[in-house]
């Protein structure tokens, strides 16, 4: 499809009542287009309209190249550049080699012809080296001869003058000044000339249109098979080639990932895609993926008729840089550091003796022109500059050779060191800032990530422990608000592995703590290990933020452990070390911990009242995040107080915080708050709707406390949806998930409401289904619940299990008998009275009382009431009789 041939077999020039002359032998031979054009010549322009200095051009017939082969694609390009041409008079298509230009202009050049009475006519510049040959070049493809003592310029700009024709100059980057200057004459001189030009960089003549030709549109990494493959530009043209090369080959369920993932390693690129499915011949696409990693040696099996230049990747790129200036390819090579960049990095990462920092954005600007660097989105009011892989892959190789590699790594290292310790003082409020800026911080690494991952990559490479625990501490924030714990655990665990001793204790520490944050929503026992290691170093080295922040983390785990006596004090000491230091995050922080244990032990007003503290504090340093995370927990008590609107408003308000800043965890905890509020008020699509993103975020995470709670949060939907058999498979799941995790096991209280609804039944199909929980893996328990709408009919097998084996029931699950007795307790009979009313001794009242409050959780015969007033009323098992209350 894309890869531009020089020359294309078939007729010569039909003859044309041309003047004599001598004609210029070095033009291309071209075959006639099939669209006869000389019929719509008006009479005036058929008939000569005038002699043009003894040139009479009588007709011009349409010549533009039949297309090599199939044509993939582009129709949203096509349409663009045909709107395009209808209304400027020069479009230039501009591009990377390989980017598919010839076969683009070529293609709107045969669909546009017909509106041009003179046609279509195409030159090919490409095996041109002399600039003054360009003239006689573009002349001899129109017929047009030498006069005698006349610049042929001159007779050329006479000659299309009166005329309407579509002009396609091809390959004009390296004789771009003789090409600019012969376009603009030939503008100047016919107003009906349409021109389009291939360039890798633009003409800059008056009137021209640029457009960049973009690669074509490749999967993203989530393909869903071969069928979503056809809907994919790259992947079209490959299967296409492919075909071509081995006759049958397809795209199918197999290989639909594998090439999905070849052509965005080729940048959608047509010609590097076009040589890869050249390959098909002697490897599988999985063969050539893997052998991509050098690219330049694969990919050398261009069509024979191609121009040298296009029948090798490399020998693509080097026509481009061979056309650079010194400065230009300097600086082209040293690019090839970064995974993106900024103008402002690029000062400081490559600018030296040889290129000053003063003249790197006149450069850079030429090598946009010259489509050697790809400009993006603006990124905190900056231009954001790349690469693509294949040409980033050519300057590295060049930047190698230059022996300049390791000097430039060293520079783009020592810049991110700088960068990502500023913005941890600015996200953590030691310095100064407005929260604008430090959601800016979240923004910055959102665009530095492929260069920080390159760093810790290069650190690790060179055994470089130290500054690369320094990065990982540094950059931990950014970790912890999006939720990419396993990758900010990954990184920390391979530095601290490192057998580098002489890594100071204070870093070391931090990275330990650092690690232990992240891995407290899947590991908190392992967390709470990295935290003690982490506090002793940071207490010995006098680092009083570190210190607090361990303390915080051991808070955190002891209350997800169920230790709240140990989390209160950790709590305790973490907020004395943070006043005493001048910390408001780890000060705000503590205060928030606090909260969280006062709502555990039952003390909503004093938990309310800490969580007010803590947004006091947060709210004084302008720390916004770590405000939503103290008003999720004001929803929280709020829900507790059975006050639905105030839930809402803290879960909302704290909501448009987080959004701010991406932070997934706490969106994913912010949005199963409102569902669950929804769901109190019988809204129950909208508590399906916010319960499902928060289910989602939270597997997206990894936080497999997350993922526990929204399964127990979608058996609570389930059982408001009248479907107790997913109730009671979600609940099983979430248990087993929290055994799994070590979490604290699920309060019975709330397993008891969950499986209630699931007791007519029977306790053996109760059985089979918990057995049936237990054993889904978590993603199983997730797509249960989330493909399992309310309008969906219930098809879970009651005999999931066989009949030779033995279900297990779940544990804690409140007897008829106890069930009994807990309405008889909300009723306020003592032990005395129930054991009258279901004739047993008071010692067995007493000791089924007590089995109630260890099953549920509780502490007190008035939670028990509280609880069953809260449940719908007593529904007997069949057979079963509920108890007779006497009235009082």
């Amino acid at each position: 499809m894309y890869s531009a041939a020089a020359r294309w077999p078939g007729q010569g020039l039909e003859s044309a009542p041309i003047c004599t002359g001598r004609s210029y032998s070095g033009f291309t031979r071209l075959q006639e287009c099939t669209h006869p054009v000389g019929a719509g010549v008006p009479g005036d322009l058929a008939g000569g309209r005038g002699r043009l200095h003894g040139n009479e051009v009588n007709e011009i017939r349409t010549h533009l190249p039949q297309e090599p082969n199939s044509f993939v694609g582009r129709e949203r390009e096509l349409t663009e550049l045909c709107e395009l041409l209808g209304v400027t008079r020069e479009l230039t298509l501009c591009g990377p080699g390989g980017i598919g230009k010839t076969r683009l202009a070529l293609r709107v050049g045969h669909a546009m012809s017909a509106e041009f009475p003179d046609g279509g006519w195409f030159v090919d510049l490409g095996d041109l080296w002399q600039s003054d040959l360009v003239v006689p070049q573009v002349a001899a493809a129109l017929g047009i001869s030498e006069e005698p003592g006349r610049p042929l310029l001159d007779t050329l700009a006479d000659a299309v003058a009166s005329r309407r024709l579509l002009l396609v100059l091809d390959n004009c980057e390296h004789l771009i000044d003789e090409c600019a200057a012969v376009c603009q004459r030939l503008l100047d001189a016919s107003p009906g000339l349409g021109l389009i030009a291939t360039s890798r960089e633009p003409l800059r003549v008056a009137a021209e249109t640029v457009w960049q030709v973009p690669p074509l549109a490749v999967a993203p990494a989530e393909l869903d098979g071969a069928e979503d493959a056809s809907h994919y530009e790259a992947l079209q043209l490959f299967a296409d080639r492919a075909a071509a090369s081995l006759p049958g080959f397809a795209i199918g369920p197999a290989n639909a990932s594998a090439v999905a993932s070849l052509c965005r390693a080729l940048d959608g690129m047509p010609l590097a895609i076009e040589l890869a499915a050249a390959r098909v011949r002697a490897l599988s696409v999985e063969q050539i993926a893997e052998r991509l990693g050098d690219r330049f040696a694969l990919l050398t099996t261009g069509h024979r008729n191609a121009p040298p230049r296009h029948r090798t990747l490399r020998a693509t790129i080097d026509w481009s840089h061979e056309l650079l200036g010194p400065e230009e390819q300097v600086l082209l090579r040293r690019f090839s550091v970064f995974a993106g960049w900024s103008l402002e990095m690029a000062e400081k990462v490559c600018a030296d003796a040889d290129i000053p920092a003063a003249s790197i954005l006149d450069l850079t600007a030429a090598l946009v022109d010259k489509s050697l660097v790809v400009v993006d989105a603006e990124v905190l009011g900056q231009a954001r500059y790349r690469l693509l892989d294949t040409i980033r892959e050519y300057a590295v190789g060049r930047l190698a050779g230059a022996a300049e590699a390791k000097t430039f790594q060293l520079r783009l290292r020592d810049y991110t060191v700088a960068v990502a310790e500023r913005s941890l003082a600015i996200g953590l409020a030691w310095i100064p800032a407005p929260w604008s800026a430090r959601v800016d911080v979240f923004r910055r690494y959102d665009a530095e990530v492929g260069n920080v991952w390159q760093v810790l990559s290069g650190c690790l490479a060179d055994g470089d422990a130290e500054t690369g625990l320094r990065i990982c501490n540094a950059v931990r924030p950014c970790w912890l608000v999006r939720g990419t714990f396993a990758e900010g655990s990954e990184w920390l665990g391979s530095f601290l592995d490192l057998d580098t001793p002489e890594v100071s204790p204070q870093i070391r520490g931090a990275a330990l703590i650092g690690r232990g944050q992240l891995t407290l929503s899947s590991d908190p026992a392992q967390a709470g290990s990295l935290a003690d290691e982490g506090l002793l170093l940071c207490r010995a080295a006098g680092d009083d933020f570190w210190t607090a922040s361990g303390l915080n983390l051991l808070a955190e785990v002891a209350l997800h452990t169920g230790h709240l006596d140990d989390a209160a004090a950790r709590a305790d000491e973490a907020l004395s070390i943070a006043q005493a230091a001048g910390d408001g995050w780890n000060e705000g922080y503590a205060l928030g911990i606090k909260a969280a244990i006062a709502g555990v032990n039952g003390n909503l007003r004093e938990a309310q009242q800490l969580a007010k503290d803590s947004i006091v504090v947060m709210r004084r340093i302008d720390q916004q995040w770590g405000t939503a995370r103290a008003l999720l927990g004001l929803g929280d008590l709020a829900r507790l107080r059975g006050d639905p609107g105030d839930a809402r408003r803290q879960y909302l308000e704290a909501l448009g915080i987080l959004r701010e800043i991406d932070a997934w965890p706490e969106i994913a905890r912010c949005l199963a708050g409102l569902g669950r509020v929804a769901m109190d008020l019988g809204a129950i699509p909208l508590a399906r709707t916010h319960l499902a993103e928060s289910l989602r975020l939270s597997r997206a995470t990894g936080a497999r406390i997350g993922v526990a709670r929204g399964l127990e949060a979608f058996a609570a939907l389930a059982v408001h949806e009248e479907r107790p058999e997913l109730a009671v498979q979600l609940t099983a799941a979430a248990t087993a998930l929290r055994d799994v995790a070590g979490l604290p096991a699920l309060p019975g209280a709330r397993k008891e409401k969950y499986l209630a609804s699931a007791r007519h039944l029977g306790e053996p199909a109760i059985a089979r289904l918990w057995a049936r929980g237990l054993a889904m893996t978590s993603d199983q328990a997730v797509a249960l619940a989330l493909d399992l709408g309310p309008e969906t009919q219930n098809t879970v097998a009651l005999t999931a299990l066989g009949s030779d084996q033995v279900p297990t029931a779940p544990p804690d699950m409140l007897t008829p008998r106890e069930r009994e007795v807990v309405a008889l307790v909300a009723f306020g009979r003592s032990n005395k009275a129930i054991a009258a009313d279901l004739f047993i001794s008071t010692a067995t009242a007493a000791r089924h009382v007590a089995n109630i409050l260890g099953k549920l959780g509780f502490n007190s015969r008035a939670q028990i009431a509280a609880w069953a007033a809260d449940r719908p009323p007593y529904s007997s098992e069949p057979g079963e009789h509920p108890p007779s209350v006497r009235q009082a």
